[in-house]
């Protein structure tokens, strides 16, 4: 328990304290004692209500709420029955005794007249009681009204009261902003002042009940700052930062006067200069869980986050799905697939039957209709879940009462039972079902509260866990195991679609039964234009009653996990722990370096491409170069072996393969329109195919098809047949497909199973096209500009494009939806894989390190005087091999720190 017995949690949710003072206190009801004496202790002014706090701990507070009070007045003489001056009395129909011998409890609701005298100490009664009686009157109106009059008074106080500047840290400290603001908990409001220097954010409450007189933040120890909606509008304001004493990560959630003075104070923030925040972009959070280094469990609180729940708002606080099915057997195989709930259904439409006849009473309803009428996250879900762990916040929810014993979380099974059958019971489950480092603490009376008896006379005690777990941290340690599962990771995109996602709202909602009552969506209803007080308040208390639903985060379907990359190491929380701010080092995510081996530089101009020989031939490598030679070198020997006059017009690409009759044949595009096929061997030019009306940009290669795609300025791509004879290429023999484009083509490349293609083009869009079919699956506006460079991940499920815009994108090939976008400091011009690595030639000479794991730039290595045109990394990932406009080629031996 707190040393300060008196919390605002003992308060009607939001109501406001607004100060208090020392008193002795003498109850005149002579039931309760005869010779009732005076009691020292503080009389707190509340916006609802009086509390009585005494200083003996095993006397109850004693609660008058203005609503029940009769007479509140100054005792005018001594010769009342207090004897004494100075005394306020107050008369009151029943009172609310809380607390007594310290143990929390269900309030005592005291039901009959009673009168309480206050002796002030050292205040005047005279210069108390028109506060106390303007709230005596707000109490009198309907509760919109008195909540209107009371946010009046508070303003009023807020704007006649300035920061105390002498609680500034530095005297070189400049003001930036002064603002009013209040400081927001679960069901608790605390009205004060926001001040913004140079260095630091300071928030002054109007009483003295905060843990600090000041709070005082550094503005170089924050590391993020959220917008938040609050009780529906967009007033809030979250800041995440980093107490140094104690290496701890702290949150700020302020409320502000509007939307207005919210932005105000988060752009003059962001403006400060020692401002710095940890800002990852979503899409790059995408990619680090779907590379596994972001685990589940950490994704879906990034998630949270992003859709305006946070842990300090019960309205809004995070939804977590259920995962597990199976709460009876004695023992839980998490390889077997039976024992998983179906992640791609909302819970309303696990049970078919159940479903079945909401859809029926569907059809029935007039517009807008709804299919559940109940939410999956709400106040009172929250608290039903954690009511062991914050029973104070459920009795200030529920007036100082519990639940009824056989509603409570009992247990575990009959909950989930509940939610699959009920017709008005779909809630999902919060964080602290996964969260291993609290233990499951949430499921233990610890502070031995009598819940009262089942109507079996049970009484309440821990929450009954399913045979198999043996205790409550087991219990959600195998709760988290399950969610970072390979089962839970191949289909958690589909929850996603649902609570966060495309399947949120509209059409796709009403397909997936995932459709709820309409006040409950963001944006359904502008508060602020709602004029009549009474209208608002009902519809807030309906809002906040019913549960919200999320902020919509994904328009279109979300990428799903790469399962084949998930490891043990890989779903190590890292980075993203909302609750906790802990970080981790993620193993994988280490340096790369290259050491420079030869340099040749045998070319009169830029190097436009680079190949190497295969099976056998694997020392030789093979460059075309924009002055129309092809240049073959050795790395053992370091020397320039051959040089092939190939064209009089640059040379843009090279490929190389084997024939049948283990020829090796090099292919080479040209600008004046042409396939050049050469035969190492023979040490000749074979035949020269004239098979595009423009230069030739761009090669690719098939192997396993023996097929050749060639891409163009006249906007095709042209599929051919390798050359496998010794016999002259005839053009309608050997081209198998024309592939379309609207504007020039740039780059193409191959998956590595050979099933796709994909192309670049000059106005920036990508096509992805079949290859057994040729059949074009999509087309995506990637890109604003030139696209320089294309690339497949390992698993062919992603495809990475780079372009004149200076973007690295990434798009979901089975979505077409761009999953990750960053912006480089100088122009991409080529890509090429390296293990987890993902290198990127530039304009300025530098090959930059992406690190897949980590979803960033971990690194970037000078290489070349100029734009690096060509790179290649070999089969074996330890030679990498650059050319550049600086006429070089560089072989590179590289090397993971």
């Amino acid at each position: 328990m707190e040393k300060e017995r008196f919390t605002m949690l003992l308060l009607e949710p939001g109501e406001i304290f607004f100060e208090d003072y020392s008193v002795q206190m003498k109850s005149l009801d002579t039931s309760i004692s005869e010779e009732q004496k005076w009691i020292d202790g503080r009389l707190k002014l509340c916006s609802k209500s009086l509390v009585f706090v005494s200083k003996d701990i095993n006397q109850p507070l004693i609660k008058i709420q203005l609503k029940e009070a009769i007479v509140i007045d100054q005792c005018e003489s001594s010769k009342d029955i207090t004897g004494r001056n100075n005394v306020l009395s107050v008369e009151c129909k029943q009172y609310v005794e809380m607390l007594e011998k310290n143990i929390l409890a269900p309030y005592k609701f005291v039901h009959q007249h009673a009168t309480f005298c206050f002796y002030f100490n050292y205040a005047k009664v005279e210069n108390c009681l028109p506060h106390i009686l303007q709230l005596l009157r707000a109490a009198t109106l309907p509760t919109a009204e008195q909540n209107g009059m009371i946010m009046a008074i508070v303003h009023s106080r807020q704007s006649r009261v300035s920061f105390d500047t002498s609680w500034l840290e530095d005297l070189y400290e400049q003001v930036v902003l002064e603002t009013q603001a209040n400081k927001v908990l679960p069901l608790v409001i605390n009205p004060g002042r926001i001040l913004l220097t140079t260095s630091r954010i300071y928030f002054q409450p109007y009483n003295n009940l905060d843990q600090h007189p000041v709070l005082k933040i550094q503005l170089k120890d924050i590391i993020n700052i959220i917008k938040r909606r609050f009780l529906l509008r967009q007033v809030g304001l979250e800041i995440k930062w980093l107490r140094q004493t104690e290496n701890k990560v702290e949150h700020l959630f302020i409320s502000l006067k509007n939307e207005k003075d919210r932005d105000e104070l988060y752009t003059n923030l962001l403006n400060q200069p020692t401002v710095s925040l940890e800002r990852v972009p979503q899409d790059q959070m995408t990619m680090r869980w779907q590379n596994g280094s972001l685990s589940n469990y950490d994704y879906l609180l990034y998630i949270n986050s992003l859709a305006d729940r946070t842990f300090h708002d019960l309205t809004q606080y995070p939804v977590m799905p259920w995962v597990i099915q199976d709460y009876t057997s004695s023992t839980l195989d998490l390889n077997d697939p039976s024992v998983y709930r179906d992640l791609s259904k909302p819970i309303g439409a696990l049970e078919l039957n159940r479903l079945e006849r909401l859809k029926e009473r569907y059809l029935e309803m007039s517009e807008p209709k709804f299919l559940y009428g109940s939410h999956y996250s709400a106040p009172g879900f929250v608290l039903f879940y954690l009511v062991r762990k914050y029973p104070q916040y459920m009795l200030c929810l529920q007036n100082g009462r519990f639940d009824h014993p056989d509603r409570m979380f009992n247990s575990v099974a009959d909950v989930w039972k509940n939610v699959l059958v009920n017709m008005s019971d779909f809630k999902e489950l919060v964080p602290e079902f996964y969260d291993t480092s609290s233990g499951g603490d949430f499921l233990v009376n610890s502070y031995g509260i009598d819940f009262g008896y089942r109507h079996d006379g049970t009484k309440i005690g821990d929450v009954h866990l399913p045979p198999w777990a043996n205790e409550p941290a087991h219990f959600v340690q195998v709760l988290r195991d399950a969610l970072e599962s390979d089962f839970v990771s191949r289909s958690l995109h589909h929850w996603i679609d649902l609570i966060f996602g495309y399947k949120q709202r509209g059409v796709e909602a009403e397909k997936a039964s995932n459709v709820f009552f309409h006040l409950c969506y963001e944006g359904a209803v502008d508060l602020d234009t709602i004029r009549d007080i009474n209208d608002r308040h009902g519809l807030e208390v309906q809002i906040m009653e019913f549960g919200q639903i999320p902020k919509q985060i994904f328009t279109l379907p979300h990428p799903k996990r790469s399962v084949l990359m998930l490891d043990k190491v890989y779903t190590e929380t890292v980075s993203t722990s909302l609750k906790s701010g802990t970080e981790r080092e993620n193993p994988l995510t280490k340096m790369l370096e290259l050491s420079e081996l030869i340099t040749f530089q045998s070319h009169k101009d830029s190097v436009s491409s680079i190949t190497m020989m295969n099976k056998d031939r694997l020392d030789e490598i093979v460059s075309a170069g924009q002055d129309g030679m092809l240049k073959l070198y050795s790395i053992k020997s370091k020397k320039l072996t051959r040089s092939v006059a190939l064209s009089l017009l640059p040379l843009s690409s090279c490929i190389s393969y084997y024939t049948p009759s283990h020829r090796n044949i090099l292919v080479v595009g040209s600008w004046d329109n042409s396939l050049i096929f050469y035969d190492v061997e023979f040490g000749r030019v074979i035949d020269t195919l004239q098979g595009h009306e423009d230069a030739v940009s761009c090669l690719a290669l098939s192997p396993s098809r023996q097929i050749i795609v060639s891409g163009s300025w006249d906007c095709t791509a042209k599929v051919w047949q390798c050359y496998t004879s010794g016999s002259k290429i005839k053009l309608s023999e050997c081209l198998i497909a024309q592939l379309d484009h609207d504007s020039k083509i740039t780059c193409i490349n191959i998956s590595r199973d050979e099933t796709l293609l994909v192309s670049g083009t000059e106005d920036g869009e990508i096509f992805l096209w079949n290859m057994d079919t040729y059949n074009l699956q999509f087309t995506v506006k990637g890109h604003t500009r030139k696209v320089n460079a294309l690339d497949f991940d390992e698993e062919g499920k992603s495809i990475i494009s780079c372009a004149e815009d200076k973007v690295l994108n990434i798009i979901d090939i089975h979505t077409s939806t761009q999953i990750y976008r960053i912006t480089i400091e100088h122009e991409p011009l080529t890509l090429a894989w390296l293990g987890s690595f993902l290198l990127m030639g530039d304009s300025s000479g530098n090959i930059n390190v992406w690190n897949r794991q980590g979803a960033t730039i971990v690194s970037r290595i000078h290489c070349h005087d100029g734009p690096i045109h060509a790179l290649l990394v070999s089969a074996e990932n330890n030679i990498v091999l650059t050319g550049g406009k600086d006429r070089k080629l560089i072989v590179w031996e590289s090397t993971k720190l």
